[in-house]
């Protein structure tokens, strides 16, 4: 029979925030893939696990991902844990599992500490509906792309960010999402733990004289559903409502409805759409 891939949350900065479960599956399972063996071996000897421990990052997750698939097909199981957080969360862990799943190995999550969701519930700004973002890419085209994607995103957005790209990121974001409300995350479940709760703006202006320090999740607000229409409707007004109307009427449209909808599309009642247009005539 083939083993098991155990995904083992780990704490992301206080190291009481493991899980009984995780401990265990740490000293039982044969061995353990780590996204940085130098980081997590204090892990493991902080809590006394001897279980063997190899390398699972970015540079090796396919190669690797293929050598840990035949020793899980022997019957060995396997956890693997990233540097801190939940396995497979904007890290090499997600590449492991889905190969897992295609090869036909059992695959469970051990749940646990992770930054997004830590900082999501602290900020507070709506939870119910969420767009985690992690790192934005590199490229130039593909970031900005993305940042356009998210300019009329209703949902609260969270990202990830180094400290050495903080106000570049900062800059982008209120060029391309306006000044939003906005959640600032550091040192979670840490000593110095602090969730600075601002504006964009005002913390580009903030950190004209202070150095940005430790690793970043970014918090924050959607679009209003007002807000998205506000801008329609802008958008509209920029044609005639005959120009409007036929727009509708172009797509086969009864002229009853296609008034509703202009009226619709503007803010207005179909009394005024009927009004105007008999004027007009």
């Amino acid at each position: 029979m083939s083993g098991k891939l155990y995904l083992c949350a780990t704490p992301i900065g206080n190291l009481e925030d493991i899980t009984l479960r995780v401990l265990r599956t740490l000293k039982e399972v044969d061995l353990i893939a780590a996204e940085d063996t130098r980081n997590s071996i204090k892990l493991l000897n902080h809590f006394d696990i001897k279980t063997p421990m190899t390398s699972y990052h970015e540079y090796n997750k396919i190669d690797k991902a293929y050598v840990l698939i035949e020793k899980l097909q022997q019957g060995q199981n396997i956890a693997l844990i990233t540097d801190a957080g939940t396995p497979g969360i904007s890290d090499p862990g997600e590449e492991l599992a889905a190969m897992c799943v295609e090869a036909g190995i059992e695959v469970t999550s051990l749940p646990g500490p992770s930054a997004c969701i830590t900082a999501l519930t602290l900020s507070g700004l709506p939870t119910r509906r969420f767009a985690f973002e992690a790192f934005l890419p590199m490229d130039k085209k593909e970031r900005k792309a993305i940042l356009e994607e998210l300019a009329r995103e209703t949902r609260t957005i969270i990202f990830y960010e180094a400290p050495h790209r903080l106000v570049r990121t900062l800059e982008e974001l209120k060029e391309t999402l306006g000044n939003r409300r906005m959640t600032l995350c550091r040192e979670l479940t840490k000593k110095h733990e602090t969730a600075f709760r601002t504006t964009i703006e005002d913390l580009i202006v903030y950190y004209e004289n202070e150095k940005p320090l430790g690793e970043c999740v970014l918090v924050i607000e959607g679009l209003s559903r007002h807000e998205i229409e506000q801008e329609a409707r802008k958008s509209w007004e920029e044609i005639s409502i005959e120009e409007h109307m036929d727009i509708y009427e172009k797509q086969g449209i009864q002229r009853k409805e296609a008034m509703k909808l202009v009226a619709k599309d503007r803010g207005l009642t179909k009394r005024d759409i009927y009004q105007y247009l008999i004027q007009k005539s």
